[in-house]
């Protein structure tokens, strides 16, 4: 499987602006410029799309290591914190939510362990990488 998204860049550093679309679609010319990664601007950045990557990847991991351990996840939100300092991303920290039923609190540390360390977002990544997680049951 391979999949692909384009960035198309028009002018300076920063006074110019981009574009990024994917191949899904789902980004289709979002716009991101110096402001929008450096400052207050309206747009998307790097950072932030490696941020919902690492999210959505990190939890769809999880998700797989808690039913194969044979529970059912109610749900699970993960908020991802990409730290960018002096032109590196030097953390990434993942927070996350979980509610699943039966499972004790140190086998669901365990699995979160598990998948901060072997999701293909965080092999990816030369950097930290941190989570903080809380297990709700009913």
């Amino acid at each position: 499987m391979k999949r692909n998204a384009t960035a198309v860049w028009e002018g300076s550093l920063k006074e110019g602006n981009g574009k990024i679309s994917t191949q899904s679609g789902v980004l289709n010319n979002t716009q991101y410029s110096f402001k929008t990664r450096f400052e207050d601007g309206n747009g998307t950045n790097p950072e932030e799309l490696v941020a919902a990557a690492h999210a959505g990847c990190f939890t769809m991991q999880l998700t797989a290591y808690i039913n194969e351990a044979g529970f059912d996840v109610a749900s699970i939100e993960t908020k991802c914190d990409i730290d960018f300092q002096n032109g590196s991303i030097v953390e990434s920290h993942l927070s996350l939510i979980a509610r699943i039923d039966d499972i004790s609190t140190e086998q669901f540390q365990e699995l979160v362990k598990k998948a901060e360390t072997n999701c293909p977002i965080s092999r990816l990544l030369n950097t930290k990488i941190t989570s903080n997680a809380t297990l709700v049951q009913n």
